[in-house]
Parts: structure tokens; C-alpha cells; sequence
């Protein structure tokens, strides 16, 4: 007979949002970083079935001390249409001693604040510390937590919020009372120091010429498409979370990133460790790709996990 593997700690969105300390989540974020770039930590490039719609993907990773997991994140751009955000999840952790599963809980919210906040990493060693205006394009769950999370690294005076939609922008940009929704995508981007882009794009929305000297540029969309033109990149010192962003194929790779030297991009987490230069001059361009990697998850659904044990938080199911 089979032993049993005892019981599982369920959590749900509300237990995930109520336990996760933002703040913490971006010190761990940027631990996770050293440790995948110093390979102390796993994350395998994601695999992905593509159905009509969209694709579902799963993520295994590994930091070692903070957790083991798997994600499996479904990405529908469509789901606008049905009133449900476009990146859905659920995250398992597992023992790292035993291989014994521990918890299952909502991804979603997970991939929506851990996405803006490795951004927001990026951000904290990448711009200039004396930006003080931020454009965000994008008016979706992205562009919300950019939002959220941008402001805690940079004191930024003005904040732009642009959108295919008017109607999203203005929305957004009323939970902030530094935001202001900008007409276009260009209006939002001329003059701002640190431009954010959180689109579900096929191409484009951003352009090299409307970009003053010393912005960083901050991409986490293109899953379906390139978001940035092809001058924008080549003008720009690249980082990335992981090399595997050039020389994977999408969805694990980044569609603006593939013919690119993976020795021409710098990851974010050997700036972080002070083992390669990060910006090198106030005039420089400077782009974070996103695509995502899993040590994220597995950081912040450790620091979730260890909360809900110190708290007594979720529901207990057997196995």
C-alpha cells in the first residue's frame, strides 16, 4: 500500500492578497535573482499547450531554503470579453527534503504582483535616481500593479497612464493622485524617465524616437507578439532575468530578444550581486525584457506559505 502524504494547505486569493508583504516580496524577489544567476537556484524554461485561444503553461522552480513549486498559469488574452483576467494559476508547493506536496494556492494574484514587482526590481538598480516621471502603457492587471509597485522604489512627482482604452486609463489613473491619464502612448512616453510597458500587444506600442536620453524602458507584455520596436532594443543596454530570454523560443523566450548575442544581455540578477555593471552613464538607455521565470513564484509563494504557518491562515484538505 501507498502511505498516505497527509493533508495540504489550501489558500485562496483573499488568503494569498491578505498575507503577502509587498515590501518583502521585492527583497526576496531580488534574492532569487542572485540566486538563479549564481545557480544556486532552478528554473527550466517553461512548456506550453496553445489552444485556440490561448495557451496554458507550466512553470517548475527551485530556490533552495525557500521553495519548491510548480505553477501551472493559463494565458487568454481574450478573457476581457468574460469579465476574467488574462493570466490565471494555481501554484503547488512541495517539500524540498521529500518531494511531499504542502499547499495549493491561487497564481493568479501571485503572477500579477510578483511580474510587476521583479520589474519594479529591475527598476530599483536600472534607473536613474533621479527619475521622477513614470509612464506606464497599459491599463489592465499589469498596469495596476506597476502602479502599486513602481512608487516604492523610485519617488516618482508624475505618473502617465496610457491605454488603447481612454476610458481604463482615466480609471487607473484615479487610484493615484500623482497619476494622470495621457492621451496616447506617445504624450505618455515624451519626457518620462522610466517607461513602463504592460500591454497584451502583437506589435509595437512603444517607438525609439520618443524616447529622451537616460529612460529606462521596463517591458513585461509581448507574450503573443513584439511590444518594443526593433530600434528601441538595439538602442538599449539589455537585462533580462535570464539569458534564456534570447535564446529560448516564445512563450519562454521574449520575441523582441531572438536573433540577439545572449552574451550582449546582462541578467538582472548579476547586477543585483554587483558581478556585472548596470547602468554606466545618465544618459544611457536601458531595457528590462520580462518573460518571467519561475524562481519568482517559487519566492513569493514561499514568503505566502511562511506566513500562513506563522498565522494559522488557509484550509487544511487531506490527501
Amino acid at each position: 500500500m501507498i502511505p498516505a502524504m497527509g493533508d495540504l494547505l489550501y489558500l485562496s486569493r483573499a488568503d494569498v492578497e491578505r498575507l503577502l508583504d509587498v515590501d518583502a516580496m521585492l527583497d526576496a524577489l531580488a534574492a532569487a535573482l542572485v540566486a538563479y544567476s549564481s545557480g544556486l537556484a532552478s528554473a527550466p524554461p517553461r512548456t506550453a499547450v496553445r489552444v485556440e485561444r490561448g495557451l496554458l503553461g507550466v512553470m517548475p522552480g527551485y530556490v533552495p531554503g525557500v521553495a519548491l513549486e510548480s505553477k501551472l498559469v493559463s494565458v487568454f488574452p481574450k478573457n476581457e470579453e468574460h469579465g476574467l483576467p488574462s493570466h490565471q494559476g494555481l501554484i503547488a508547493l512541495f517539500d524540498e527534503e521529500r518531494g511531499t506536496p504542502l499547499a495549493l494556492m491561487d497564481g493568479t494574484y501571485i503572477t500579477a504582483i510578483r511580474t510587476g514587482g521583479t520589474a519594479a526590481v529591475a527598476a530599483r538598480v536600472l534607473a536613474r535616481q533621479d527619475a521622477s516621471v513614470l509612464a506606464i502603457l497599459g491599463a489592465g492587471v499589469q498596469g495596476r500593479s506597476h502602479l502599486e509597485i513602481f512608487p516604492r522604489v523610485r519617488d516618482f512627482g508624475e505618473i502617465r497612464v496610457a491605454s488603447r482604452s481612454s476610458e481604463r486609463a482615466s480609471d487607473l489613473a484615479a487610484s493615484n493622485p500623482r497619476a494622470r491619464a495621457a492621451l496616447s502612448f506617445e504624450d505618455a512616453v515624451r519626457g518620462a524617465d522610466v517607461v513602463a510597458c504592460c500591454t497584451d500587444a502583437r506589435e509595437p506600442i512603444l517607438h525609439r524616437e520618443w524616447l529622451k536620453p537616460g529612460v529606462h524602458v521596463s517591458a513585461v507584455g509581448g507574450t503573443f507578439g513584439p511590444e518594443l520596436d526593433a530600434d528601441t532594443v538595439h538602442a538599449c543596454s539589455v537585462f533580462v532575468e535570464w539569458r534564456g530570454a534570447v535564446t529560448s523560443a516564445p512563450p519562454a523566450g521574449a520575441h523582441e530578444l531572438q536573433g540577439l548575442d545572449p552574451n550582449s544581455v546582462t541578467e538582472v540578477g548579476e547586477v543585483i550581486a554587483g558581478t556585472k555593471p548596470g547602468r554606466r552613464s545618465a544618459d544611457e538607455l536601458t531595457l528590462y525584457k520580462s518573460t518571467g521565470i519561475a524562481v519568482e513564484d517559487a519566492a513569493t509563494a514561499g514568503l505566502v506559505y511562511e506566513r500562513a504557518l506563522r498565522d494559522g491562515a488557509g484550509t487544511r484538505l487531506p490527501l
